[in-house]
């Protein structure tokens, strides 16, 4: 190793304990016999058929220790971080206890990140091995690492035996569907398609032309589609088929086909998997194994009036508690509750629309209705604060607006929603108007992008549409789209404002070493507000994005702003911070958002620090792209 870069090491080392307690001449000759190695992001450091040399100290970077199941997949045993050390399970060998050909290592290990760090070899360490602080240090190190290993095995245990395959939520779509499957030819005639659903005693046949599914006829389409149209029963089955139906995998879990199913308001989901139809799953499958209290919740959304809005809440909060409690992935709950919100969201415009006509008040023109905040994020699994606007077309007849916002706010304060204390809804003034109206809002927010205008702006920016005319939404979203092409120094002062709100990091060497920092971390206002934001500017600079978090990452991949790898990464990050943060809140029945580390499990915290890196990342580039 040449003078100077072993002299630079021993600077980064000088205050490792390994190296400490000699004098500067004795630790130049120990670091000249380690060697200095660099692994790139993803590479593995060390592999379960590879002999150890010795331990790997950490310079810089992150790398995680992980084991093979059975199945083949990867179980992140702990992560490792700058300052610590990779290779205590060859200690056993090192001390003699142990032969070589009888411990061959299981585990393996990788860079999470470009990764520097230093082989310490065995002669080293015994060289070092009469100091007590080294055989304190090592023995201290082994206990707490042992320890979270043990801890993070334990919940994984835990976890398996409580969500395995067993737990209805976690079965596979294989195990749920019927392998009966019922098909015609698209020039098969209805009648026959209807004779052969009668015949084997189901409620859909599949259209298939060869060996490709074409579409689906189910019993609801007779009726509906034949009977009630009087269509002749001699015509084809693609005259009434459902084209293109939705399908899903049979690997796909229980819940990713309730979802499908409750998403796309569907019954039956044909099972393909490369192109071969291997049954068809249906809500009545998915019912036999699951209670209908999601489907019993949704008949009692589109069935509510005014007097019985208010019981709407404690059934959906029913539903999330059992989501919960069954571990589903945090992006998948939220697509189950967020439809639930938004089905109540339409009940609640319908029945304001409703008590307007009953006074004799009909819309003059078309409008739209959105949201913002945590619902238009589609992140509102508790019912908080309202955040929402109305547009509408150009009429003189703004006082009908005004009692269609009142009456919306009023419904949905009936429903559980509390009125926002920051008056963010269409009962208020501002929140509501014309399209030119919305136009000059914006504008002058972004004229005047003061800290006012600019909080003002980033929560109108997370709107998603809701209810009323799509040509409408169509016609606003391009007008947006139009003022932020012209207007990039306001993007600019949004990016120059998430500056003062740098997502942290958890990893700082020196703390990192001593085992020492931060306590706690706040995951809606250090965590999840820059992520939203950061992801907003980009998405509005590149096009005005509108949507969920998850609508705009698609959206930025699809453009090349997102690599295939980033976009992964960054998805996965997300669902881990919403998985914390939906767990804290829930756990203390909305309070504080603040999550406290001794709370969490060693293997919550490793994949946090990880999350946090990704995180970062996707907030640096709003960085770099306005060169702040």
């Amino acid at each position: 190793m040449e003078q100077k870069l072993y002299k630079d090491i021993l600077t980064a080392v000088q205050f490792h304990p390994l190296f400490q307690g000699v004098d500067e001449g004795t630790a130049l000759s120990l670091v000249e016999e380690c060697e200095a190695l660099t692994y790139a992001k993803k590479e593995m450091m060390l592999q379960a058929d590879t002999p150890r040399q010795g331990l790997l100290l950490i310079l810089q970077g992150i790398a995680e220790v992980f084991v093979k199941n059975g199945a083949g997949q990867e179980e992140v045993l702990e992560v490792i971080q700058t300052g610590e050390i990779v290779g205590f399970s060859s200690l056993a060998e090192f001390l003699g206890f142990a032969k070589p050909e009888k411990t061959q290592p299981t585990v393996e290990v990788r860079a999470v990140e470009e990764v520097k760090a230093l082989l310490i070899p065995f002669t080293v360490l015994a060289k070092r091995w009469d100091d007590q602080d080294v055989h304190d240090y090592l023995l201290s190190q082994v206990a707490v690492r042992l320890k979270d290993v043990y801890g993070s095995l334990a919940e994984q245990v835990k976890m398996a035996k409580g969500i395995g395959e067993g737990e209805t939520i976690l079965a596979r779509v294989q195990d749920l569907m019927s392998e009966n499957i019922v098909s015609v030819s698209p020039d098969t005639c209805i009648q026959e398609a209807a004779q052969k659903m009668a015949e084997n005693r189901t409620s859909s046949v599949l259209i298939v032309e060869g060996k490709e599914l074409k579409g689906i006829i189910t019993e609801r389409d007779i009726v509906g589609r034949v009977v009630a149209n009087g269509l002749s029963f001699s015509e084809p089955s693609s005259a009434v088929m459902t084209g293109n139906p939705v399908t899903i995998s049979r690997f796909a879990y229980y819940y990713d086909a309730f979802s499908e199913i409750l998403l796309k308001g569907i019954k039956h989901l044909p099972v393909v998997d490369q192109g071969e139809i291997t049954g068809v799953v249906t809500l009545t499958d998915l019912l036999r194994k699951k209670n209908d209290s999601v489907m019993k919740t949704i008949k009692k959304i589109e069935q509510a009036d005014e007097a019985t809005l208010p019981e709407i809440k404690a059934t959906i909060y029913e539903i999330t508690e059992t989501l919960l409690r069954d571990r589903v992935p945090a992006l998948s709950l939220l697509d189950i509750v967020t439809k639930l919100y938004d089905r109540l969201i339409s009940r609640a415009v319908e029945l304001a629309l409703e008590a307007l006509g009953k006074k004799g008040h009909e819309p003059p023109v078309p409008f739209a209705f959105y949201l913002m905040g945590s619902s238009g994020r589609g992140e509102q699994f508790m019912l908080t604060d309202q955040d929402h606007f109305l547009v509408y077309r150009e009429t003189s007849d703004h006082a009908y607006f005004k009692m269609l916002g009142e009456e919306i706010t009023s419904m949905l304060e009936k429903s559980g929603y509390a009125r926002c204390k920051g008056l963010m809804m269409s009962s208020e003034s501002q929140w509501r108007g014309t399209l030119l109206q919305w136009q000059d809002r914006v504008r002058k927010w972004m004229l005047q992008s003061n800290n006012e205008n600019l909080l003002l702006a980033q929560n109108f920016f997370s709107y998603r549409f809701a209810v009323g005319s799509d040509e409408l939404n169509r016609e606003f979203e391009a007008n947006l789209a139009e003022l932020l092409d012209r207007s990039k120094i306001f993007l600019y002062r949004m990016a120059q404002a998430e500056r003062e709100q740098e997502i942290p990091t958890l990893d700082e060497p020196i703390r990192a070493l001593f085992k020492i920092g931060r306590k706690s971390i706040d995951m809606k206002k250090e965590i999840l507000f820059p992520f939203h934001h950061s992801l907003q500017i980009l998405s509005l600079y590149y096009g005005g994005i509108p949507g969920t978090p998850l609508e705009k990452i698609a959206a930025l991949k699809e453009k090349g702003i997102f690599t295939e790898e980033f976009t992964h990464d960054l998805k996965e990050a997300f669902s881990h911070v919403l998985s914390l943060y939906i767990r804290q809140r829930w756990s203390n029945k909305g309070g504080g958002s603040v999550l406290s580390f001794a709370a969490m499990s060693t293997r919550q915290k490793d994949e946090l620090i990880l999350s946090l890196r990704t995180l970062r990342e996707l907030q640096g580039m709003v960085f770099t792209r306005f060169s702040i």
